[in-house]
């Protein structure tokens, strides 16, 4: 054995140091794109000057290179690839959601408090007298529709070309001018035509070219001024005052916000630490508490009420169809497990077709003429019709699963010492099949408790009061965080991942009491 070469030794071991010329050239191959990989997601993360995220990507290239490479054929080397997925796809994104609830990150409070005032300077420009006026054609570097805009400006008086963003200005060659001033050409931009830049308008009036002096505007789509801010940020009280109006906003650290002394908030915060704020809110903000509190009691309503009419009915045609003495019994459970089968996205939005007042199936079948998802109880009763058709199948197979496993003896047994059959049920099969289904029933409210899909793909949450537009009557805490998270009225994020957390720990909670339950019937029934 001492004798043995030591390629022999390793040989068959994946190492590169034995194994057949294929597993090698596999194994090159494999970390030769780990390092592409590596490198092209290293370079954006460098740019962007996010030291974190380039660290973690550099210590997790070379651990790969150093497993893979070493000859010892070890468990280490699978157990690296699910752990750099883990870290990436559920620590990272835990470590960001509990972070984030802590601030008041969201639109409005994205940047730093320097960002802040830079914004409020900038979108407060004015003309004043005397102030340089440019010929103005619009241009974007991608697209038309999409793409970020710039300005070209050109001086009337020596034809001098530049190009504007929101960086600032700077020189422009190559580029074509008509007699009137308007640029023809430009290499690498695309110029946008009247139609094109009216059809971005909002775009257009948010765009604005700080300079030295001040900053550059827009006057319709072909001319621009240099004018001055009228809001202006002063160190020694830490406020913005407006040379205008003489209106004053104090800044209120502690919200990222500037206010005036009625409470309102300039739309341009920055993002800070609120520590238990977003937590607090959703229990003592009014405009908070009444949407958040009334959701949270229809989504129990809703998890415990789909867990029990599926498990019933499950239990009810699994007991059915259990039976050694039915005919066709293949049959009919391909028939039961048809909705379980079926793509349940596609079966949502014909639910919700067939929900439709007015030439949906269910009103022409029965004649009514039901607003089924216009009414709060009405699209309720929807929902949990639409769960329950897509839902029972699941429980269906589960009971029936269980059912089988209980021995026939046990039954046999109850029925000799005198029980009848619903008595045995109750007394004998009843507890068993709870302890083994129990975990599924507790996965199951879980799954319920943050199904979005269903309200997402039917209701959308609705029906909707007239003053609150992301907090309807069929709404779940989920739909309604991602509503609050991504909704074109303004995003909350910080709060969204506050609400969040809070959805985590109510459903770790009844997990918890779930599975000690199901422990006590295990003790029970030993």
């Amino acid at each position: 054995m001492a004798d043995q070469p030591a390629a022999s030794r390793f040989r068959g071991d994946g190492g590169l140091a034995g194994g057949n010329t294929w597993s090698i050239v596999a194994k090159i191959a494999l970390l030769a794109i780990v390092a592409a990989v590596a490198v092209w997601l290293a370079v954006p993360l460098y740019a962007a000057e996010m030291w974190v995220p380039l660290v973690l990507l550099i210590v997790a290239t070379v651990l790969i290179f150093v497993v893979y490479l070493q000859p010892w054929h070890i468990p280490i080397k699978y157990l690296v690839p699910g752990t750099i997925f883990l870290v990436l796809f559920q620590i990272v994104p835990v470590i960001f959601t509990v972070s984030t609830a802590f601030t008041n990150f969201g639109d409005g409070h994205r940047g730093t408090k320097e960002d802040a005032i830079r914004a409020i300077e900038l979108t407060s420009v004015q003309r004043v007298p005397d102030s340089p006026e440019y010929v103005l054609t619009i241009a974007t570097t991608g697209d038309p529709a999409t793409g970020p805009l710039v300005f070209l400006l050109v001086d009337p008086a020596t034809k001098a070309v530049q190009i504007g963003d929101a960086e600032g200005l700077k020189p422009f060659d190559g580029a074509t001018v008509s007699d009137s001033g308007k640029v023809t050409a430009a290499p690498g931009l695309t110029l946008l035509n009247a139609g094109q830049a009216g059809a971005r308008s909002a775009d257009l009036e948010a765009l604005t070219i700080p300079t030295p002096n001040g900053a550059i505007k827009s006057q319709g789509l072909s001319r621009a001024f240099e004018g001055k801010p009228v809001r202006d940020y002063k160190a020694d009280c830490d406020c913005i005052t407006d040379t205008a109006t003489g209106a004053t906003w104090t800044a209120k650290n502690d919200t990222g916000s500037f206010v005036d002394a009625s409470g309102a908030a300039l739309p341009q915060g920055w993002q800070t630490n609120v520590g238990m704020g977003n937590f607090t809110r959703a229990f003592t903000d009014p405009a908070v508490s009444g949407p958040f509190l009334g959701i949270l009691v229809w989504n129990f309503g809703f998890a415990i009420a789909s867990v029990l009419i599926t498990f019933v009915a499950g239990l009810l045609v699994a007991m059915a169809l259990n039976s050694p003495h039915l005919r066709a019994i293949r049959f009919y459970r391909i028939l039961i497990i048809l909705p379980y089968a079926m793509p349940s996205f596609a079966m949502l939005l014909v639910w919700r077709d067939m929900f439709n007042q007015d030439f949906g199936l269910i009103n022409n079948l029965t004649g009514a003429h039901v607003n089924w998802f216009g009414e709060a109880w009405t699209a309720r009763f929807a929902i949990l019709l639409t769960q329950f058709w897509l839902g029972y199948p699941y429980m269906f197979l589960v009971c029936l699963g269980a059912l089988q496993s209980i021995p026939a003896d046990l039954t046999e047994a109850a029925a000799v010492d005198g029980a009848r059959r619903f008595q045995a049920f109750k007394a004998v099969v009843f507890p068993l099949l709870l302890v083994a289904v129990s975990p599924l029933l507790i996965a199951s409210f879980a799954f319920n408790f943050n199904n979005y899909n269903i309200i997402g793909l039917t209701t959308e949450g609705g029906p909707f009061p007239p003053d609150n537009p992301r907090a309807g009557a069929t709404d779940l805490l989920v739909s309604y965080v991602y509503k609050l998270a991504f909704a074109p009225g303004g995003a909350q994020y910080g709060f969204a991942a506050a609400v969040s957390i809070l959805i985590f720990l109510i459903v770790a909670t009844v997990s918890i009491i779930g599975f000690r339950r199901t422990a006590a019937l295990e003790e029970i029934n030993r």
